[in-house]
């Protein structure tokens, strides 16, 4: 009787939103869920049909079709929150509950859990009892004093801002092949080789990985990319000294880059990237052959994500080496492989981020002089 009482008739440009809703599914899950009961009530379905296969209760179906006649779509869409109990904590309380999140944990925990964070509450008389539940909730702002990020954190300084703004400016000068700009990094690499055979996966069934695995060893693996031009290069070698760094560089200037001027390098300040790495590997007059072709750019300390290698490393990484490799010529196999690839696909890079965007929104990298 209900059903003929409050009966669900879509116009056309109501179902298209509501159709155009689900689609994007971007809305709350309840939102989503209220669309769908009133595209399926719309074709005439009895509640408990629309109940079941959404899952929900025939009340909830009911009330929402009742404030889609009364009321309208929106009303239907937007159903207004139920009433609660009252909030646990004042502002005071939450101001405490917010300072006690954002402190350091108490000696001998990692960090401040929900329940930690309640018992202070008791203990500090902010309120009689609170649930660990109850704090979860009043921490809406997003706050999560049991995580933690690993961040470079950089330090205001000149010597930052100066080789930020070198590196800047070359990432924004033109293509130019006689003098290339090019982004060298490398990466430590565990090699590790499975104990027991995988099981492949299966329909309803993942690949299968056993949590035992044996150690054999480390490898390193150097990245050179030239943005511009979509092109790099990957080379696995076994450690990652100085003179491995020396024959990188060779490689650069007598293979890859034989007519260049000049080849600009933008790299990390590891200590091995320095023109000294060319003569402990080569006779004083070969080093300085090759330093004459080389121009070195660093990136700030605790700036490394300004160097573009590092993103094509984290490329590599994830679509290749982000699994357990038994040995250097399975790495060397596979990188070949996907180094092949990529540079079929040419991806080029243009670095938008310029030296006028950040001073204009890292202005607290900068320092104040004095006047």
């Amino acid at each position: 009787m209900n059903k003929r009482k409050w009966v669900v008739d879509l116009r056309d440009d109501e179902r298209a939103e509501l159709q155009g809703l689900l689609r994007k599914g971007k809305a709350s899950a309840r939102r989503l869920t209220r669309a769908r009961v009133l595209l399926l009530a719309a074709e005439d379905r009895p509640d408990d049909d629309v109940a079941e296969v959404l899952h929900s209760s025939r009340s909830t179906v009911e009330r929402i079709r009742r404030r889609f006649v009364e009321q309208g779509l929106d009303a239907a869409l937007n159903e207004r929150p139920r009433p609660g109990a009252a909030p646990k904590l004042d502002e005071r309380g939450q101001a405490t509950l917010i300072a006690l999140a954002c402190s350091n944990p108490p000696e001998g925990r990692t960090c401040r859990t929900m329940q930690l964070l309640a018992n202070e509450l008791v203990v500090r008389r902010v309120v009689g009892s609170i649930s660990d539940e109850a704090v979860r909730r009043t921490l809406k702002n997003g706050l999560k004093p049991w995580l933690q990020e690993h961040w470079c954190i950089p330090e205001v300084s000149p010597a930052f801002v100066a080789a930020m703004e070198d590196v800047l400016d070359l990432y924004a000068e033109p293509y130019d092949p006689d003098r290339p700009v090019v982004g060298f990094d490398e990466r430590p690499l565990q090699l590790l080789a499975e104990t027991r055979m995988p099981l492949a996966a299966a329909p309803g069934r993942v690949r299968r990985i056993d949590y035992e695995y044996r150690r054999n060893g480390t490898g390193n693996v150097f990245t050179t990319i030239e943005p511009l031009a979509g092109w790099q290069h990957v080379e696995v070698t076994e450690r990652r000294t100085m003179l491995d760094f020396a024959q990188q560089m060779r490689w650069l200037v007598d293979v890859a880059y034989p007519d260049a001027q000049v080849i600009r390098v933008v790299l990390d300040n590891l200590n091995t990237h320095t023109t000294a790495s060319l003569y402990a590997a080569f006779p004083a007059p070969e080093a300085r052959r090759m330093a004459r072709k080389l121009e070195f750019h660093h990136t700030p300390k605790h700036g490394s994500w300004l160097n573009v290698a590092e993103c094509e490393l984290a490329v590599l990484s994830s679509q290749c080496l982000n699994r357990r490799l038994p040995d250097l010529a399975s790495v060397r196999s596979e990188v070949v492989a996907w180094e092949r690839q990529r540079n079929s696909d040419r991806p080029t890079v243009k670095w938008h981020f310029t030296t006028t965007q950040a001073r204009r929104k890292l202005t607290h990298l900068y320092p104040n002089p004095t006047q």
